[in-house]
């Protein structure tokens, strides 16, 4: 097990499958087996009406907040429209890197917590008295940050840009793998796909995944894991290359040279 490898550990990747890839690959870069199962699945809106006005009219707008990737790839329309006055915010580096491939580069993120907490504490947002903000999401989701903002004196509008659903195909392969003792670690990326998938999985598929450890990049999903029985919950840095190092120190591998 040298060489800071896996050693072919099954690694269960939870994210949205467009999310997902990217982490696999690097799984398996590091001699993992990526298994992934994902706990939501991503859908366009099914009333595009407020995206395409709000797309139309951004230049009415002094700061624009994705509160996800998907907020990005589902959101952002024609980068090439943005005005470029506009202040653009995003929770974390994934969601900040998400935007950066589509050519918006210069993105405000959190210097505390990766999250709505981490956003209200930057310097334009504490002052957003008078500013007319933008935010892009998914169906539901949080309250905290438009509910702040229009406290401090902001106009915000939220755009739901995308839906998620549960999961209705592959169960019964991941409850194989967890049966066959093919699954070693598990990486959950949201509170609402672990409840997707303890929801999916039966009792004993269910025990099997309680038994195993459990990577995740939030205190708030730490203790909804715990909450549901699992003992075994490492919180990790708010980026891949974070629950990677996590990865190999927690399996006993140092990284390589």
């Amino acid at each position: 097990m040298a060489g800071g490898r896996l050693g072919g550990e099954g690694i269960l990747i939870t994210r949205p499958a467009r999310q997902a890839a990217g982490l696999a690959r690097q799984i398996a870069a590091i001699g993992g087996t990526p298994l992934v199962f994902p706990a939501i699945v991503i859908l366009p809106p099914t009333d595009r009406r407020a995206l395409d006005t709000a797309q139309r009219e951004l230049a009415r707008y002094d700061y624009a907040v994705f509160v996800s990737a998907n907020a990005v790839e589902y959101g952002v329309g024609d980068p090439a429209a943005w005005p470029a006055r506009l202040k653009v915010f995003a929770p974390g580096p994934g969601t900040a890197a998400a935007l950066a491939a589509v050519g918006i580069l210069d993105v405000h993120v959190p210097l505390t917590t990766m999250d709505s907490e981490g956003l209200l504490a930057l310097p334009e947002l504490e002052a957003a008295a008078g500013k007319r903000v933008v935010v892009f999401r998914g169906d539901g989701g949080r309250e905290l940050l438009g509910s702040a903002l229009r406290a401090r004196g902001a106009r915000v509008d939220h755009v739901e840009c995308y839906v998620r659903a549960k999961p209705a195909a592959g169960v019964a392969g991941l409850e194989a793998a967890l049966r066959e003792r093919r699954v070693a670690a598990t990486t959950l990326t949201s509170s609402e796909g672990l409840d997707n998938l303890w929801e999916a999985l039966g009792a004993d598929a269910r025990g099997r995944f309680a038994a195993i450890p459990a990577f995740v990049p939030h205190p708030r999903i730490a203790e909804r894991a715990r909450a549901l029985g699992i003992a075994d919950v490492i919180v990790t840095p708010p980026t891949d290359s974070g629950l990677i190092a996590a990865l190999l120190e927690h399996f006993g591998r140092a990284n390589p040279g």
